[in-house]
């Protein structure tokens, strides 16, 4: 996994210093400390997927020629088979798996999400960014924390929000949750 985070670390790198882009205003953008956004081009330190998705979206470029270093080109249709999507640099408490990396102009990135449960009792790190997200329970309960309010959701439920509110995802129930979810 570092390997593929220095991978990618250095795609990012290159692709800012290509659109003369500084690393304080990419830090900006993202807002995120330069020191921050330095680890995450230095390959130190795992890059969010809703960061990556930003970083994206700044370069004008789709999210799969950061994931994999190969321009994406499928026009009409794209396949991800079972375990096959490219894992995603992540944030510590969860693992994203994008099943639609190779697709060109997506609208949304979408992901498989697992969510392993919490020792420490704590309430999970919230994360914003642009856009809206939706997400649809594929095994197991999941609390959400979104804007100062806590549900919970089941298999088979599903959530549709605006991203830019503080939000967080958390396992119950001492079993891994796992959704799709929906960037937009």
């Amino acid at each position: 996994m570092k390997e593929k985070m220095k991978e990618i670390g250095l795609r990012v790198k290159e692709l800012r210093e290509l659109s003369d882009i500084s690393i304080q205003d990419m830090a900006n953008y993202l807002e995120v400390s330069r020191e921050i956004y330095q680890e995450y081009e230095e390959g130190k330190k795992d890059i969010p997927a809703s960061i990556l998705f930003e970083i994206a979206h700044k370069m004008q470029v789709d999210m799969g020629l950061l994931l994999t270093g190969e321009e994406t080109r499928m026009h009409i249709f794209s396949v991800t088979r079972k375990g096959k999507g490219v894992e995603v640099g992540r944030r510590k408490q969860y693992q994203y798996e994008n099943l639609a990396e190779k697709f060109i102009h997506k609208k949304a990135e979408p992901f498989i999400v697992s969510v392993e449960p919490r020792s420490d009792g704590s309430k999970p790190s919230t994360n914003t960014h642009p856009g809206q997200e939706f997400n649809y329970i594929l095994e197991g309960t999941l609390k959400i924390y979104i804007h100062d309010n806590e549900i919970i959701l089941h298999e088979g439920d599903s959530i549709f929000f605006d991203s830019s509110y503080e939000h967080a995802m958390e396992a119950l129930e001492n079993k891994t949750a796992r959704f799709l979810a929906i960037v937009m």
